[in-house]
């Protein structure tokens, strides 16, 4: 049972990695675009959050799919799609508020668990499970 656990949680990573990998690329490429966005929500220094923006999701979504890191990577992205839901998407009628908190619960299941055997993580001897 260990192995298949291992390979679903690899595939679980490769498939969070990539919506933020993709995410991160698409704001890069569309700095104009994202900042005014930022700004039409009235946050302060849209520049500054802009470039930490593209920074987690390119950065860390790299971190997440090579599993180096990765709980504490999981934590950031749980703590960012919280943030983004309720800054950028509030209320239960916008269906990307309710997409940034599953995906934080997800993020949350990265955090506990850990990266598993087939990442940097698991290769350097990280602890599977978080210590209760």
């Amino acid at each position: 049972m260990k192995v298949s656990n291992d390979i679903v949680m690899l595939a679980g990573r490769v498939l969070l990695a990539a919506l933020f990998i993709l995410a991160g690329l698409n704001k890069a490429l569309g700095a104009e675009g994202t900042i005014g966005f930022i700004e039409s929500k009235g946050l302060p220094l849209p520049q500054v959050i802009y470039v930490l923006t593209v920074a987690l999701e390119l950065g860390g979504g790299i971190l997440l799919l090579v599993g180096f890191q990765a709980r504490l990577v999981g934590l950031a992205f749980a703590v960012f799609c919280v943030m983004t839901a309720l800054i950028f998407h509030p209320g239960l009628s916008d269906p990307s508020f309710l997409k940034n908190l599953a995906l934080a619960g997800g993020f949350l299941y990265v955090f506990a668990f850990g990266a598993g055997a087939y990442s940097i993580d698991g290769r350097r001897g990280a602890p599977a499970v978080a210590a209760a």
